[in-house]
C-alpha cells in the first residue's frame, strides 16, 4: 500500500465495505426534538457529514433509555422513533448513498443528568452515584438494547457502535472499581457478562451477516479502579482486560473495535487530547497498537484522537511540522498496522467536508480544529453543539456563554 494513500482506499468491515479509512466519530450535538427524534440542526449536521464523504459515519451516542440519559436533547431509539429514525436515514442516503453510517447505542448510567432525568449506577463513583441499579434492571436495560438495534436495523442503517466507553454505563459495568458482589460485579467474568451476552444477544436475534457490530471501547480511563487500571484501587495500568475484552467481543461477532481512552467527565484531555499540552495524542497510537496486535486481521481496528494533530500547526515538539499532520499520521498508522481506519471527532465539527477536501487534495482549504473544546463547552450547557471557530452562530452563543462566565466572575469577587 502506498504511503501516501492509505486513507484514501476501500475496506472491508465484515461483509461490507467502507469506500476510504475515515470515520466520523460519534459527537454528540444536542440537536434532538422533544421526542428524541432527529431535529433540523440533526439534518443539517449530518446533512454536511455525508457530503463530506467518509467511509464511515457513527451516530451520535443515541439513549435506548429515555428516563436515564445524558443530554436534554438526547437522539433516543425506541419504537417511538423508528418511524423518524428510518426517514432520516433515508434523506441522508439521498444526499450521498456511499458512506456506511451505524449507531452508537448508549445508556449514560452515573452519567445521566439528575435535572431532568433518573441517576442510576452500579456503585457509588465519587462525584457522581445515583440510585443503586439492580440485577433486574440490567435485565431489562440489556433488553432496550437490543431492541435498539433491531429499530437500528429497521430503519436501514448499516450497524451498531456498542458503546463500552467515556464513562457510560457499558464502561460503568466493566471497570475494577465495580468490585460489588452481584451478577454483574466483582470478577471479570462477572463484569464482562453484561457485554458478552449483550453482542451474542444482538448477534442472534438479528441474524444478518450484512450488519455491522462492533463497539467503541476505553482501553485505558485514567483514573483509580477505571477500565485498564489494575485493581480497583490504582490507576496503574494493566491491559490485560482491555485485549481480553475486544477478544471476547471479536468471538462473539465484532466486526470492529472502534479504540477511544478515558472518561471525559473524569480524564478529559485523555479522551481528547488538550491542545496546549497535546502529547496523549502519542498514546492512542499505542492503544491502537495493543488492540490491533490482539485482533484478527479481519477485524477492523478505528484509531481516535487524530484531530488535534491537523495540519502539522500543533505544539507538539521534537517532530517536523509536515510528519506530524492528521495526513501523516493516518497514513503512516495504517501502513505500519497500528490501525485500520482513523476516526475524526472535533475536526468534524470543525470542517463536517474533511475527508473530501482531502481526498482532492485540497488540504489547505480545509477549516482545521483548533482544539479549543468549546463543543464541549456548549455540551456541558446542555446547548446545541457546533464550531465556534468556523460557525457564525456558535460564535455569537459563545460570546453570551463568555460574556455570563464574565458576569459570575464579578459577582463572586
Amino acid at each position: 500500500m502506498n504511503q501516501s494513500n492509505a486513507l484514501f482506499t476501500p475496506i472491508k468491515i465484515g461483509r461490507r465495505t467502507a469506500t476510504n479509512r475515515f470515520v466520523i466519530n460519534a459527537m454528540e450535538g444536542c440537536d434532538s426534538d422533544e421526542f428524541g427524534n432527529p431535529g433540523a440542526k440533526t439534518y443539517e449536521r449530518y446533512g454536511n457529514l455525508f457530503r463530506g464523504d467518509a467511509g464511515l459515519i457513527d451516530l451520535e451516542a443515541i439513549t435506548v433509555q429515555y428516563e436515564s440519559r445524558g443530554r436534554l436533547n438526547q437522539l433516543s431509539i425506541m419504537p417511538r422513533n423508528e418511524e423518524a429514525l428510518t426517514k432520516f436515514i433515508s434523506e441522508m442516503r439521498k444526499i450521498n448513498n456511499k458512506p456506511l453510517i451505524i449507531f452508537q447505542l448508549t445508556h449514560s448510567g452515573e452519567l445521566s443528568h439528575p435535572d431532568f432525568s433518573r441517576r442510576v449506577c452500579v456503585k457509588p463513583l465519587p462525584g457522581f452515584g445515583g440510585d443503586l441499579l439492580s440485577e433486574k434492571d440490567i435485565e431489562v436495560i440489556m433488553d432496550q438494547f437490543v431492541l435498539a438495534s433491531k429499530i437500528c436495523h429497521n430503519c436501514g442503517a448499516d450497524g451498531i457502535d456498542l458503546k463500552l466507553s467515556h464513562g457510560y454505563l457499558g464502561s460503568q459495568l466493566l471497570r475494577p472499581y465495580n468490585d460489588r458482589n452481584w451478577k454483574y460485579g466483582g470478577s471479570w467474568e462477572n463484569r464482562s457478562r453484561f457485554a458478552f451476552e449483550l453482542i451474542e444477544r444482538i448477534t442472534r436475534e438479528i441474524n444478518d451477516p450484512n450488519f455491522i457490530i462492533g463497539s467503541k471501547v476505553s482501553v485505558w480511563e485514567g483514573f483509580p479502579g477505571g477500565c485498564g487500571s489494575a485493581s480497583p484501587t490504582t490507576a496503574v495500568m494493566d491491559l490485560t482486560e482491555s485485549i481480553a475484552l475486544v477478544k471476547g467481543l471479536e468471538e462473539r461477532g465484532a466486526n470492529y473495535i472502534l479504540q477511544s481512552a478515558g472518561s471525559p467527565s473524569i480524564t478529559l484531555a485523555l479522551s481528547q487530547p488538550d491542545k496546549n499540552i497535546p502529547d496523549t495524542a502519542y498514546l492512542h497510537h499505542y492503544f491502537s497498537k495493543v488492540l490491533r496486535d490482539a485482533l484478527k486481521p479481519e477485524t477492523v481496528v478505528i484509531g481516535s484522537a487524530y484531530s488535534v494533530f491537523r495540519d502539522g500547526r500543533n505544539k507538539l515538539q521534537a517532530v517536523k511540522q509536515e510528519e506530524n499532520t492528521v495526513l501523516y499520521w493516518g497514513n503512516k498508522n495504517i501502513n505500519d498496522k497500528v490501525a485500520d481506519m482513523i476516526a475524526l471527532g472535533r475536526q468534524s465539527f470543525a470542517d463536517p467536508l474533511t475527508p473530501a477536501k482531502l481526498m482532492a487534495g485540497q488540504e489547505k482549504e480545509v477549516n482545521w480544529c483548533t482544539a479549543c473544546d468549546n463543543c464541549i463547552e456548549f455540551l456541558i450547557r446542555q446547548q446545541n453543539v457546533g464550531c465556534s471557530t468556523y460557525n457564525k452562530p456558535y460564535t455569537e452563543a459563545m460570546k453570551v456563554i463568555r460574556k455570563e462566565i464574565g458576569l459570575l466572575k464579578e459577582k463572586h469577587t
